[in-house]
């Protein structure tokens, strides 16, 4: 884990009582958050295009990693329920609303 993500997971630890299923959740939240971070390095270094053998500018695929690792991030800090105030008056999390049907 970068530096970064162990302080943000030390202030969660810190101000949050989590059991120990919420702790591997948040060091995936983490470590999502280091994969965007490594992605973002990637595509301010090479851009977020090249160009192909055929001379067709394309996506780099840092676009589509940076993308994916901000989508579990915010996934993961709303399962864990960090984004929301006590007083939000959002609608509850994914996990909330789907159940197993018999």
């Amino acid at each position: 884990m970068s530096a970064e993500a162990r302080q943000w997971w030390a202030n969660v630890v810190e101000a949050f009582e989590l059991e120990p299923h919420h702790l591997k959740v948040l060091r995936l939240a983490c470590e999502a958050w280091d994969r965007a971070q490594e992605a973002r390095k990637a595509l301010t270094k090479h851009g977020t295009t090249f160009i192909d053998r055929f001379e067709q500018p394309r996506v780099r695929p840092e676009v589509a990693i940076e993308r994916a690792a901000w989508i579990a991030f915010a996934r993961l800090v709303r399962e864990l329920g960090l984004d929301a105030a006590p007083d939000d008056s959002r609608p509850p999390g994914l996990s909330n609303r789907y159940r197993w049907r018999r």
